[in-house]
């Protein structure tokens, strides 16, 4: 859908702040929350959601996307890490691939690094996981995938971690708009299944799952700040 006049007023005032940047970090980051909010108590998005659960409470994705958004952008303020949005996470917007690409390609800035932030569905309850996505090819997005899918490997060690190591690392390749046509290095994550009943109820739908996938985007962006990207 077409952004909204709001939505745009707001991605003009990131433009400022991010004009204001004083470069406290050696790279920009990105956070990407996919899909739209609830607005006026109703989703942005069709489908994108877990199913009703016997206890009557049902996931969007979108929604979760901001919460974990907002709080990786707390943690990365009190680090004074540089970051911005491509959409607020109080924007219930579900503003388009496209227009989010072009905000993050006219950035000017060099050292930019994109991760778009999702939850997985599947028509089979059974299916589980997490994963992460790049863009098709050999490419910096992998190296950077691999430090993130280490760090969540290390907190989510019950957890199905879902890979495809034909070419030499864990990440798997996909056509995603958003990881394709965006000029930085960009990943994109699955954070386990929210038709998953175990995984949207014990992981996404709670404080303690949500803080974890926020640690470990937190400690993967941090070994980058100290270590830099891996050759």
């Amino acid at each position: 859908m077409n952004i909204t006049q709001e939505a745009e007023e707001q991605r003009k005032m990131a433009i400022e702040k991010l004009n204001n940047i004083q470069a406290e970090s050696k790279y920009l980051y990105i956070l990407d929350p996919g899909h739209g909010g609830m607005k006026n108590g109703v989703y942005q998005t069709s489908g994108k959601r877990s199913p009703i659960w016997d206890d009557g409470t049902q996931y969007f994705e979108g929604v979760g996307n901001r919460e974990v958004a907002k709080k990786v952008g707390d943690k990365l303020k009190d680090l004074k890490i540089d970051f911005a949005y491509t959409v607020e996470p109080t924007d219930a917007t579900d503003v388009s691939l496209k227009e989010r690409v072009k905000w993050v390609n006219e950035l000017p800035y060099k050292n930019v690094i994109l991760i778009s932030l999702h939850s997985n569905g599947a028509s089979a309850e059974a299916a589980q996981g997490w994963e992460i996505y790049t863009s098709p090819g050999e490419t910096t997005s992998d190296r950077i995938a691999t430090v993130f899918y280490n760090r969540f490997q290390d907190k989510f060690l019950d957890r199905k971690f879902r890979k495809d190591t034909r070419d030499g690392d864990p990440d798997k390749e996909a056509n995603f708009y958003i990881i394709k046509k965006t000029v930085c290095p960009a990943i994109l994550l699955e954070n386990f299944f929210h038709t998953n009943e175990y995984e949207c109820k014990n992981i996404l739908m709670t404080d303690e799952g949500q803080n974890k996938i926020v640690d470990a985007i937190i400690e993967s962006i941090t070994f980058i700040e100290l270590n830099g990207i891996p050759k």
